[in-house]
This record gives structure tokens, sequence and C-alpha cells, in this order.
């Protein structure tokens, strides 16, 4: 695979990339947008939802969220388990604990569901209307 990718990475440099040249202020731009990612309340609830289709404890609701480059909760891991119990609470997942791993397993509920399809709505029309605005 990664000699596919490098093959892949050299062709594209000799032919799409071959006139684009960035300035070093550019690149430096380029890469603060890229790090500084939206972690809003909203986006970080939209995406803990999401991971939770699946059952999952919070350790691997911790670990996805780092690979989709969430990074509130690397200093304080106790706010997602709030955030976990709120929406216990509240009845959008649920939990049950597993004696053979030794570990507590969150899963959307119904509600849940469909307060993600609405939030996921929401987001999506967010994104149409800056879109639409970007392209002015």
């Amino acid at each position: 695979m990664d000699k596919r990718l490098r093959n892949l990475k050299k062709s594209m440099d000799r032919t799409a990339f071959s006139e684009l040249h960035f300035s070093e202020q550019h690149r430096k731009t380029i890469h603060e947008k890229i790090n500084k990612q939206d972690e809003s309340e909203e986006t970080v609830l939209v995406a803990v939802m999401q991971l939770l289709i699946q059952d999952r404890t919070g350790f691997e609701i911790t670990k996805l969220l780092r690979g989709r480059g969430v990074q509130k909760f690397e200093e304080n891991e106790g706010f997602l388990y709030t955030l976990l119990h709120r929406l216990e609470q509240a009845g959008y997942l649920q939990s049950s604990w597993s004696p053979e791993v030794k570990a507590k397993y969150y899963q959307l509920t119904d509600k849940g569901r469909k307060a993600l399809r609405k939030a996921e709505k929401k987001q999506s029309k967010k994104q149409f209307i800056l879109n639409e605005l970007l392209e002015w």
C-alpha cells in the first residue's frame, strides 16, 4: 500500500502539482487552519453521538475522537464521562456493564438516534450556507 501511495504522490507531483508553489507564510497559514479544528460544543457532541451508533467504551470513544482530531478531552477525560452521564440521564444513550471485559459500554437509544439525525441535518445546512457565502 505504501508503495502505491508513494507512486501516486510522485505522479501527482509531476502533473497536478507541478505548477503549484506556496510561500512559507501560506504554508504556515494552511497548517494553522488544519490544526485548528472546529471543536464547538455542538460539533463535539455530534461526533460523540456518531460514535455511539455502535456499542463503545469511554476509552474507545476517546481514542476515536483523537483519530478525528478532536482534542477537547486530551487534558480532561473526565469531561467525556460527564457528557456521557448527562446524555444517559436525558435518555439519549444507554449503558451496560460487561463483566467479561470489565468495562462499561455506551450506545444511542432511539431518542438519541433521532436527535443525532436532527443535529446532522442542522450541521449540513450550516455547512451548505457557509459554502454558499464563501462562493459569493
